[in-house]
């Protein structure tokens, strides 16, 4: 496989996913590290490196303050099943900024998700409906990408989203495994998103 037919993409290393953040994820900042190294491997070999942001505006539809729900509850959202989240990496604030230690200069793409706020967006491809894609696809076949490695926050969803959209894009898929870490709103989330991966199609690593 030739060096330009593989990219790196970073889910999510942003400062309201790591702890401290509104919608922290446990050792969230353990997974920075893990994402400067492959970042460097990458661009010292000439190949991108893509990195996503969830992007919402402050009326999101996913936010349980919009809501009107607990945080954590379900409900229905644009006809989708929906978890009722913390306001989170909204648009512009400190919160949806990369966090600090994530080193931004291999990063050649940035993929913002979640902009409408009518429909919650887990994958770096796609919104959760599928209705509209994030032009993340048609970036990398431009390019020639038929690989891609894949890291962040948080396995049990955008992770998982992520990944799975990529297998049904005909994409080959490694997953840094030391790289992610789940939300586990249920014990196991993270894991299970793993087997789900793994049976996807995808290299756990």
């Amino acid at each position: 496989m030739t060096a330009s037919q593989q990219a790196l993409l970073l889910i999510d290393l942003q400062n309201d996913f790591c702890p401290g953040g509104a919608l922290a994820v446990r050792e969230g900042d353990e997974v920075i590290a893990v994402a400067n190294q492959y970042a460097a491997e990458f661009r010292l070999r000439g190949q991108p490196v893509v990195a996503t942001l969830d992007w919402h505006p402050a009326n999101h539809g996913s936010f349980a303050s919009n809501a009107g729900q607990p945080v954590g509850s379900t409900g229905t959202l644009a006809g989708l099943p929906q978890i009722w989240w913390p306001d989170h990496c909204i648009q512009e604030s400190v919160g949806a900024a990369f966090y600090p230690s994530l080193m931004q200069q291999p990063i050649s793409h940035i993929v913002r998700k979640g902009q409408n706020p009518q429909v919650d967006s887990y994958s770096a491809f796609f919104d959760n409906g599928r209705l509209k894609q994030t032009g993340l696809d048609d970036w990398l076949k431009a390019r020639g990408i038929t690989s891609l490695t894949i890291m962040g926050l948080a396995t049990d969803y955008c992770v998982r989203y992520s990944v799975l959209d990529a297998l049904a894009l005909g994409y080959a898929v490694t997953v840094i495994k030391a790289g992610c870490r789940g939300v586990e709103l249920r014990q196991g989330d993270g894991e299970s998103a793993l087997e789900a991966m793994a049976a996807g199609g995808a290299i756990i690593q």
